[in-house]
């Protein structure tokens, strides 16, 4: 399981508009092979009111299908959000891989 982050930082001012394309966009994102689910999340106490700051988790089976899209859809599918809100917003991406993982046994 691989986990390709995105981390958003949206204007205020077109954060309805950017909320309705990001949903949109998730979806296409999880049509692409390997790409099993996403996550959708507000951080908090980021520090600027102007700002919304988001950060998507998309979870894939193998880093192999991470590449093939680096390698076949990427660049459409960030020009996309580019074309609509030009410097309006920033992304900025990371690949996380587990190390380890737990659960709370009770008892």
């Amino acid at each position: 399981m691989i986990i390709y982050e995105v981390n958003l930082d949206i204007d205020r001012s077109i954060e309805t508009e950017y909320a309705s394309f990001m949903a949109h966009h998730i979806d296409e994102m999880l049509q692409f092979d390997g790409f099993e689910s996403a996550e959708w999340f507000e951080r908090e106490g980021e520090g600027n009111e102007k700002i919304a700051c988001w950060t998507v988790h998309y979870h894939l089976r193998s880093m192999a299908e991470l590449e093939h899209y680096f390698e076949h859809h990427a660049a459409r599918m960030r020009s996309d959000g580019k074309n609509k809100f030009g410097d309006r917003f920033t992304a900025n991406r990371r690949i996380l891989r587990p190390i380890n993982s737990g659960n709370k046994i009770d008892g």
